[in-house]
């Protein structure tokens, strides 16, 4: 007698009549999809369909799109609070509260990583057509808190907050007035950035993507005493075409859309100028850099994530020329210094005369 073979109709039929697999015929053989059907009951099990007693299932929600983090803070034009009173609750409002609590974080990240000492550096956030958050004066910031800051005006009044903003926010304003999507600042004294700047050399160029990408060309802006609006217009115009800007003898200064984005900017600068400093302690100070092709190609995606580049119309062979740019070399003395051209060193006769007074008067006493 030839075995009973079962389809996954048989096992629909065979379970919906509340019976289980113990309920089999012994020796029974199973097609696939008969399997399938027992092991997952009335569901889904038809190749091209389902069974006919399930209903199809609910289909699955669409993807959605993937999201880029965005923490710029957006305010509506023309709604400043004017009012003492307005002010006041805006400055305490629970989203102004939350930008607060990130400068502190990020002023904590900054000292942590050695990037400020003292009570050096400062950050800034706009957060109306007239309004900038500002960190205090005289405050570490590895230790500041959201009742220290700042709010002042885009000429640095200051509006609220009962410690005092930073003498160093006009500078960020400067910027900010010359640059609209600069949104927020960070001015920091790391050791490596900090370095060039104290030398008076701009980083070269087309040395690494990721610097090229989120950084761009590093600016140099020539020193003025800090704080004062003299300081603020050479850093401020240096900063127009340069989201990072090496202040000589002083710092840096970053800035982007958020907070978040011009501290990444601080670090980027730190790690690139660290890099390029070790890369020149190597091979003789010889440097590979990417080819001016490369660099439109990366030039290109700075457009794409939204950050303009005044070099984008610039001749390939232009954008990698860093003949500027001479690391510290070691010069080599001769094993023998060459005699001047056209024979033997002349002698200063006014020399020889007294060498050999000298002589004379050492062996007479000798003698």
């Amino acid at each position: 007698m030839s075995k009973k073979v079962f389809t996954a109709a048989d096992i629909e039929a065979h379970l919906k009549s509340g019976k289980t697999a113990a309920d089999l015929p012994k020796g029974v053989i199973l097609t696939p999809s008969a399997k399938d059907v027992l092991r997952d009951g009335l569901g889904p099990v038809r190749a091209g369909g389902y069974s006919s007693s399930a209903a199809p299932a609910a289909p699955a929600a669409a993807y959605a799109e993937p999201i880029l983090p965005d923490y710029e803070y957006k305010w509506t034009p023309g709604k400043d609070p004017k009012t003492p009173a307005e002010i006041q609750a805006f400055f305490n409002s629970p989203a102004i509260v939350e930008l607060k609590q990130r400068m502190v974080d990020i002023g904590k990240r900054m000292w942590d990583r050695e990037y400020t000492d003292g009570n050096g550096g400062n950050l800034t956030i706009r957060v109306g057509d007239n309004l900038v958050l500002c960190t205090p004066t005289l405050v570490s910031k590895g230790f500041m808190t959201i009742e220290q800051m700042c709010l002042v005006d885009m000429e640095g009044v200051q509006l609220a907050g009962k410690y005092k903003r930073t003498s160093e926010c006009m500078t960020h304003l400067a910027i900010m007035k010359r640059q609209p999507k600069a949104k927020a600042c960070c001015h920091a004294h790391p050791p490596h950035g900090t370095a060039f700047a104290v030398a008076g050399v701009q980083p070269p160029t087309c040395m690494i993507p990721e610097a090229e990408v989120f950084l761009g060309q590093i600016g140099l802006s020539e020193y003025q005493t800090p704080g004062t609006p003299a300081n603020a217009v050479a850093v401020g115009d240096a900063a127009v075409d340069h989201m990072a800007v090496l202040m000589v003898n002083h710092g840096v200064i970053t800035w982007g859309k958020d907070i978040e984005d011009s501290y990444w900017k601080m670090e980027n600068v730190e790690s690139y100028c660290k890099t390029i400093w070790v890369a020149s302690q190597l091979n003789g100070g010889k440097l590979l850099t990417i080819t001016g092709g490369q660099a439109k190609e990366l030039i290109a995606l700075r457009k794409v994530l939204g950050m303009e580049d005044k070099r984008a119309n610039w001749q390939e062979c232009q954008l990698c020329d860093n003949a500027d740019f001479s690391p510290g070399t070691v010069c080599q003395i001769p094993d023998k210094v060459a005699a001047p051209s056209g024979g033997s060193a002349k002698l200063d006769p006014e020399a020889e005369k007294l060498v050999q007074m000298l002589t004379e008067q050492i062996l007479a006493a000798v003698k």
